[in-house]
């Protein structure tokens, strides 16, 4: 006999036809919007949850840095929480003790050690997590968003930690929002859209396509939300820059387009190469291929790393560009006082959007499209770039206490 079936649910799927493998030793990132699948993906990883089809094999001691304060008993203090983790991977209370030392002074969170984990602040909770996770000697560490809460000083100390760990060769799972680390750490990278695999591949192209497809769909956000404006007439330059060396990646929707972009010297002589001390000019040249009320042009700055280093706009710098009608062409010109920076490759990311600075909608973007080197400096440069400095002795040495 069969008894009543009916189903007062609705099934929802986290995920769907998920498969991936992280190889030992490499940095493999997950983007995608909220809400794509991202955490529950780390959470099977880390045996939190079980799949409801399909299987999942990880090698290796597992640490997980979840979602805020996942592990921790808020009854417990600092202390008891840390043995207690040690204990649910397998370590005694005398390895335990071993580590205590190094846990508490990276954690950084004082005599709240001893406190209650429910008094602490967001903040301290990810400090005491992150520095768990990372002294229990992890063969495969997982890292869901957690640190996105930490203060900059924190945030900056795990990262480099996040570095070091990669150079030792641990497996790293990271989900994050902040595709400038996504690209400095990651190997590679899988994109999940609505729990389901949109791409997988090496990090920095990952990145590009996931960025172009949100630009794609905040401009179709922007095309529903917005009324145009009636648009004016703008004069065309009598000089514009016409050529576009490289195309690592290009997204937009297209109601403008790139004309050329082109990096001269004070004098106005097109460069091949960045002299540290300097004074340089960014010319820029786009067209509008649809009404633009409010265009903003400007620029992206990477290291040979791909990292974003700098970037500026003209609505950056305070100067709103008129509306421009189709078929209008502009040329923008960016002078930038150079400091003298680590000699190696640097590449211009030239970008135009219509909107402002908090809403906009890209046009178009192109990646890396000129890459120019940087020449020494006279002297060596510490960390990434040499500040303009100015010394100034206010008192000799030896000279004894000034008399008031």
């Amino acid at each position: 006999m069969t008894l009543n079936q009916r189903k007062f649910h609705t099934d929802y799927w986290a995920l769907r036809d998920v498969s991936f493998e992280a190889r030992r030793g490499e940095t493999f990132c997950v983007v995608g919007e909220n809400g794509s699948g991202k955490s529950t993906l780390l959470q099977i990883c880390a045996g939190v949850l079980e799949p409801t089809s399909g299987n999942i094999s990880v090698n290796g001691r597992v640490s997980a840095l979840l979602e805020l304060g996942s592990g921790f008993n808020p009854e417990f203090s600092g202390r008891d929480n840390v043995y207690l983790n040690g204990a649910i991977l397998g370590f005694s209370n005398k390895e335990m003790d071993r580590r205590f030392a190094e846990i508490e002074e990276f954690a950084e969170i004082g005599d709240f050690i001893n406190q209650p984990v429910k008094t602490y602040s967001s903040g301290m909770v990810v400090r005491l997590a992150f520095s768990v996770a990372i002294h229990v000697d992890p063969e495969v560490l997982l890292v869901d968003e957690a640190l996105a809460v930490g203060d900059v000083y924190f945030r900056q100390r795990c990262m480099r930690k996040v570095h070091e760990l990669r150079g030792r060769g641990i497996t790293i799972l990271f989900v994050s929002h902040a595709t400038g680390d996504i690209k400095a750490l990651g190997d590679r990278a899988v994109w999940l859209d609505h729990g389901e695999v949109r791409a997988i591949g090496k990090a920095d192209l990952i990145v590009m396509q996931y960025l172009a497809a949100m630009a794609e769909k905040d401009a179709r956000y922007l095309a529903t939300d917005t009324q145009l404006h009636p648009q004016h007439p703008y004069r065309v330059p009598e000089e514009i820059a016409d050529h576009i060396p490289n195309i690592d990646h290009r997204f937009g929707d297209s109601r403008a387009e790139i004309l050329g972009i082109a990096i001269h010297d004070a004098a106005g002589v097109k460069t091949q190469t960045l002299q540290p001390n300097t004074t340089i000019i960014v010319r820029i040249s786009f067209r509008a291929k649809a009404n633009l009320d409010h265009p903003i042009v400007g620029f992206m700055f990477r290291n040979h790393l791909g990292v974003d280093f700098a970037g500026t706009n003209t609505a950056r710098e305070g100067h709103q560009l008129p509306a421009m009608a189709a078929g209008d062409f502009c040329t923008v010109d960016f002078h930038l006082d150079l400091p003298a920076l680590y000699p190696s490759t640097f590449s211009f990311s030239p970008a135009i959007a219509n909107g402002s600075l908090e809403h906009y909608a890209i046009c178009d973007w192109i990646d890396n499209a000129v890459a120019l080197h940087m020449d020494p400096s006279e002297g060596p440069i510490y960390g990434q770039f040499h500040f303009p400095c100015r010394v100034e002795v206010n008192a000799r040495m030896g000279a004894g206490v000034p008399t008031l």
